[in-house]
């Protein structure tokens, strides 16, 4: 029934603007001027307006803009715009934005079989590998079944831009073991909250703009949000100055581009294809001016703001490796858990096997070239 209504709305609103320009053609003799008129959607992104990813929100929203030669128009909004940072699935669902730019961990308190699309278990498989399984590999078709079937959602979903593996994060004093680790307050998202309570800690799940605030009253004692820019852009290295680099908690997680899916579903096809392949071509930039940004900034903590950056110890890595064979049974009770890890271990198996037997080792070049510097 709900549905019903909404695109009887949609139709409306749409027929009443189609019958408006007519009536106004026919008094005014303009029609042409207000046709060209473009259609102009509001996208919230889960993101403080001087984050970097806002600015790749806009990136796409350009790109849109350029493909559609002016007709479709994206409003790029930042976190609490309208909603809260975690609430834009469902500002999404009932039309009250009709776009965000987000990830699926986010909306894992509906179920957690969403933060399978981006913060699942590292099964080997690069965060590449794994975008490549959402279009290839049967990802985009279980993702509507989620959301659609599973959760009567009204959303059509897109992931984009195959994030660089997340740092463990922002620790106070320097950590060498899972022993170190144990009871300490710890923000995370998704499944990576499953992940590091196995392992010992208290886990909060914060937004981006809560985290230093939380950090300075003491709510918690060590962070992590996602890379050197944004972890720059809200103050990271005022409050904690030993960077962990290096984790299997987020490894291969993208964003996730959301349309409302009338609105999706009643443009003009051609305006639906640009919306689509416009996240193709805001992945690729995203991730040109990630590498550059990224560094850059990495540069800047450790030789400007003072912060010591470390490898993540081994000892915490092949913890995390464990903890994800311990939760993974009883996770894969849920059916529809259990449908969407078997697709993407069937997927891991055979891509990550061709990545990794393909890959040279980076890092002996690197060394050969500029020695000394992986001696962190």
């Amino acid at each position: 029934m709900k549905s019903e209504s909404k695109f009887s709305r949609r139709s409306f609103l749409r027929k009443t603007a189609i019958g408006g320009g007519a009536a106004a053609g026919a008094t005014l003799a303009a029609p042409a001027v207000l046709a060209q008129a473009p259609m102009v959607l509001k996208m919230q992104t889960s993101w403080g307006a001087n984050n970097i990813w806002q600015e790749f929100a806009q990136d796409y929203a350009d790109r849109v803009e350029a493909m559609s030669g002016g007709r479709l128009k994206i409003d790029v909004l930042p976190a609490g715009a309208v909603v809260a940072a975690f609430q834009v699935m469902d500002a999404v669902n009932d039309g009250v934005i009709d776009a965000a730019h987000s990830v699926s961990a986010y909306w894992y308190g509906k179920s957690k079989s969403a933060s399978l699309f981006g913060t699942g278990p590292v099964l080997g498989a690069s965060s590449q590998a794994m975008l490549g399984w959402f279009y290839e590999g049967g990802g985009e078709e279980l993702y509507r079944e989620l959301t659609q079937d599973e959760l009567g959602l009204d959303v059509v979903g897109l992931l984009g831009f195959p994030m660089f593996a997340q740092p463990f994060g922002w620790f106070k004093g320097e950590i060498n073991s899972v022993d170190d680790i144990q009871g300490f307050k710890y923000r995370t998202v998704g499944l990576a909250a499953d992940l590091l309570q196995t392992m010992g800690m208290s886990v909060a799940q914060l937004p981006g703009g809560e985290i230093v605030p939380a950090m300075e009253r003491g709510v918690i004692d060590a962070f992590e949000f996602n890379n050197p820019s944004s972890d720059r852009d809200f103050g990271a290295q005022d409050v904690a100055k030993n960077y962990y680099l290096s984790s299997y908690h987020q490894a291969a997680e993208q964003f996730e581009f959301l349309f409302n899916r009338f609105t999706f579903e009643d443009l003009e096809p051609d305006l639906q294809a640009i919306l689509r392949h416009g996240v193709e071509a805001a992945s690729t930039a995203n991730t040109s001016k990630a590498m550059r940004r990224y560094s850059d900034d990495l540069q800047w903590l450790q030789n400007e703001a003072g912060v010591t950056v470390h490898r993540t110890p081994q000892d915490i890595l092949q913890g995390q490796i464990e903890a994800w064979s311990e939760i993974l049974p009883s996770l894969e009770e849920d059916p529809m858990f259990k449908k969407i890890v078997d697709s993407q271990r069937a997927w891991a198996e055979k891509v990550a096997f061709y990545e990794l037997m393909n890959a040279p080792d980076y890092g002996l070049a690197y060394e050969h070239f500029f020695p000394g510097k992986l001696s962190l």
